[in-house]
């Protein structure tokens, strides 16, 4: 069986408020091995809501909407399933004794618009709501499930695991589980992968997927199973066959950051670090010291230059090309600051409208570096650079071949 989750609700669409109900149903449903693969939007407009839930009844088999059940006029999801299913509004005085007993235990006065809340479509199973003074809903039809569920999220936790996540299990009948793994990738990009690993992205169960980042690519393996033991069953010679191809660009599963993971290889490898950076906010030596932690005698030195100029100036070197510039930069460092390894990251805008830069990484007898360059303002480019300055770092202890010697 397949869902869709409509998201109501003017304040989502003008980007006044994150829907992190949606995060949480999607989730939800994984869980329960219910495929999620419509997420739509819209606001508090009782034609359009009718429109997207008559839509998704035309195209899943359980639609599941969140928010527009409150008091006021402009919550009219009740109204909008009872249109786009073609059924009246009945009022439910059991319900309305349910809101009035919270008003009173809140000892507060109800007011005549509440009983709006009582009506749900012809049909529905009325669900109470005991943390709230919105009523919930499920309605079957010969077209498919419309779930209801508030748009407050401490309302909506409590009621789509209390009871439609219960109902959903019971009604779907076999048991099943989504899995997925998460493979990360540095220092390759996303089009990269897909040249080397397309004919793994067109399976059906599990699925392969890219998402890509600043300087990284996270690969997603997902399995639908019975269980979670079959799923992984399903997933692991995916996860071997991507390692075969991709080698040691894969850095991690899950989401560790790749400071992290370069701070393990460091420990085990008893080796140390001192960096050198122009132009990168201090984003290098922030991240160094996040993936220390409390280790402080691998990362020696950090030293950042607030200018290309004053980079130049302590490196001894004029400017030139941000390939040199890179190179020098991280021997000057390593050589003058105790650390088997000397890191450099410099940006720099070329005043031509390009911004162009540099990592490089060196050791006693070896330095390897790459270079970037971008026409248009990147907002991200410290975090670009850096994360290809720890790649290289990464590969380098690895004595990868992936990154060619200079």
């Amino acid at each position: 069986m397949q869902a869709e989750l409509i998201s109501i609700g003017t304040e989502l669409l003008l980007g006044e408020i994150t829907d992190t109900n949606a995060t949480t149903i999607a989730q939800a449903l994984t869980r329960i091995g219910l495929d999620l693969i419509f997420r739509t939007t819209v606001g508090d407009n009782e034609q359009r809501i009718t429109q997207v839930i008559d839509l998704a009844l035309a195209r899943v088999d359980v639609v599941i909407t969140s928010g527009g059940l409150g008091p006021t006029v402009d919550d009219v999801t009740r109204e909008a399933v009872a249109q786009a299913t073609g059924r009246p509004l009945v009022f439910h005085p059991t319900l309305l004794d349910q809101i009035a007993d919270r008003f009173r235990r809140f000892d507060i006065e109800m007011s005549d618009n509440n009983k709006r809340q009582a009506h749900v479509p012809q049909g529905a199973i009325p669900i109470e709501n005991p943390v709230g003074t919105a009523p919930i809903f499920i309605l079957k039809t010969d077209r498919g499930v419309v779930m209801t569920l508030p748009g407050v999220p401490r309302e909506m936790k409590y009621l789509l695991e209390n009871a439609l996540i219960p109902w959903l299990k019971d009604y779907l009948g076999e048991a099943a589980t989504i899995q997925s793994l998460i493979l990360r990738t540095v220092g390759i990009g996303e089009s990269q992968i897909d040249t080397r690993i397309a004919d793994l992205m067109t399976g059906t169960n599990p699925t392969v997927g890219l998402a890509a980042h600043s300087g990284q690519t996270d690969i997603r393996i997902t399995a639908k199973a019975k269980n979670e033991a079959e799923a992984q069953e399903l997933i692991q010679p995916i996860e071997r066959e991507l390692r075969r191809r991709l080698g040691s660009w894969i850095y991690t599963t899950g989401t560790q950051p790749i400071e992290e993971t370069v701070y393990r290889i460091l420990r085990e490898q008893q080796v140390s670090i001192s960096s050198i950076e122009a132009g990168t906010d201090g984003l290098l030596s922030q991240r160094l010291h996040a993936g220390a932690g409390e280790i402080s005698d691998i990362l020696t030195h950090n030293q950042i230059c607030e200018t290309i100029e004053d980079l130049g100036a302590l490196i001894g070197s004029p400017e030139r090309d941000i390939q040199t510039l890179a190179k020098i930069a991280a021997q000057h460092i390593r050589a003058n600051r105790p650390g088997t390894y000397g890191l450099a990251a410099i940006i720099r805008e070329t005043g031509e409208g390009l911004t162009e830069a540099g990592v490089a990484v060196a050791t006693e007898n070896i330095c390897r570096s790459r270079i970037f360059s971008w026409t248009a303002e990147r907002a991200d480019a410290p975090t670009w650079v850096t994360t290809h300055c720890l790649a290289l770092l990464w590969q380098m202890l690895l004595k990868s071949s992936a990154v060619p010697e200079e």
